[in-house]
């Protein structure tokens, strides 16, 4: 799936390309497991492959945080808008207690 010029208002368009590739890989690595679960592949072999997949996954969002950190989270913070700064701080403590409850 393409990703299309309307989606990328926000970030920048270099780290979602590489995202979207990651993302892509990890799609086929999942196939792969329901392969395996399908065949009757060994248990622990099957959790390997699910334990790579989601650290995988934190690789996708850790390399997303740092991006909206750097682009939208940053010129918020810097924004004249009181509003716009309380809203970023906010979405961000969210994110972060998100993750900790995972």
């Amino acid at each position: 799936m393409a990703i299309s010029n309307a989606h990328l208002t926000h970030g920048s368009p270099a780290v979602r390309g590489q995202a979207a590739a990651r993302l892509r890989s990890i799609e086929g690595h999942v196939r792969g497991v329901v392969r395996m679960v399908e065949e009757g592949a060994y248990c622990i072999d099957i959790i390997k492959q699910i334990l790579a997949i989601q650290r995988a996954l934190e690789k996708v969002n850790a390399l997303l945080l740092e991006d909206h950190l750097e682009t939208c989270a940053s010129t918020a913070i810097r924004s004249a808008d009181q509003r716009e700064r309380e809203r970023t701080i906010r979405e961000l403590l969210d994110v972060f207690e998100t993750s900790g409850r995972l």
